[in-house]
């Protein structure tokens, strides 16, 4: 069935599939290991995106807001998305970016395409998102703007991501996905069984910051049974090797399935090393979750295989 936001024809949930992983690929060593394929759903808002951004544009809208301002970096998924769906739904749109990009990142490039202003800030003043004043001094320059949280990190957003849930069957003992800003694993955590394991893989240098941000948003009866993994960064956030392209198309070639290079590469390397060094039981079944955002491969394209 096709997704309808107001005005706006976006997703096809159709198209999303619970794909199985060759068994040779992680060694036989658990019950199965399967991938949900939101990648599917569009090119542009794909994986978690448009869960995370649909109950706020229907906000929005509801509202009678004219323009949406929201935050992200240079390989920002958050903002392609954003800068896509507003388009879309007749909304001006502004993205507040971490740092400077003299030349524009192919992300960053694709949200100016789709009509997207930018606004450059410091990493000083990124980080006084969420703080009244400042989002105040911001609000001031535009007429009726929303303000989406990067990351889609509001209670719109966890409840958005929540609906992601409906794929996910009762039989899996854990659930993995990549996790930048924790609205995801949130969402998906406050509406699965407490029984399943919510193992979260995050693509940063000391990641397990999060932990403490996700916490209060957590529903008490569901604040158990989950996990971040940090160790598989390669470098930090947006950083890659060469063994990393090497895994990526190994996987391509083995599952038939792309991955990117910011976020599902990490986490699916993570996860076989965690499958080789015997960290799950032989009777476990895992759905890991495909969360989009292949634009990130643009600027390694040529090394790819797919």
């Amino acid at each position: 069935m096709k997704t309808t936001c107001a005005n706006m024809d976006i997703t096809h949930e159709d198209r999303v599939v619970i794909q199985p992983l060759s068994p040779d690929w992680y060694g036989h060593k658990v019950a199965a290991l399967h991938m949900l394929r939101l990648d599917l759903v569009h090119p542009i808002v794909s994986g978690n995106k448009w869960y995370k951004l649909r109950l706020n544009i229907m906000y929005a809208q509801d509202h009678g807001f004219k323009t949406l301002l929201t935050f992200g970096g240079g390989f920002s998924n958050h903002l392609i998305a954003t800068a896509y769906t507003a388009r879309k739904a007749g909304l001006a749109c502004i993205g507040v970016v971490r740092g400077k990009y003299p030349v524009l990142t192919p992300t960053l490039q694709h949200c100016v395409d789709e009509g997207m202003q930018l606004i450059f800030v410091t990493k000083e003043d990124y980080e006084k998102q969420g703080e009244p004043e400042w989002e105040q001094q911001l609000a001031a320059q535009f007429d009726e703007l929303y303000i989406i949280p990067e990351g889609g990190d509001n209670e719109w957003g966890r409840k958005g991501a929540g609906l992601i849930s409906k794929f996910i069957k009762h039989d899996y003992t854990h659930i993995a996905l990549s996790v930048g800003s924790g609205t995801t694993l949130t969402g998906i955590r406050n509406k699965t069984s407490p029984a399943q394991h919510i193992m979260g893989f995050v693509p940063m240098k000391q990641g397990n910051y999060l932990t403490s941000h996700i916490e209060p948003h957590l529903d008490p009866t569901h604040n158990t049974n989950w996990q971040l993994f940090d160790e598989w960064h390669f470098g930090g956030f947006g950083k890659w090797n060469d063994e990393l392209l090497s895994f990526m198309n190994d996987f391509y070639n083995t599952n038939n399935i792309p991955l990117d290079i910011i976020y599902t590469s990490k986490m699916m390397y993570g996860l076989r090393q965690l499958t080789n060094e015997n960290h799950f039981q032989p009777t476990d079944k895992i759905l890991c979750i495909h969360t989009g955002g292949l634009q990130g491969n643009e600027s390694v394209q040529d090394k790819l295989f797919y």
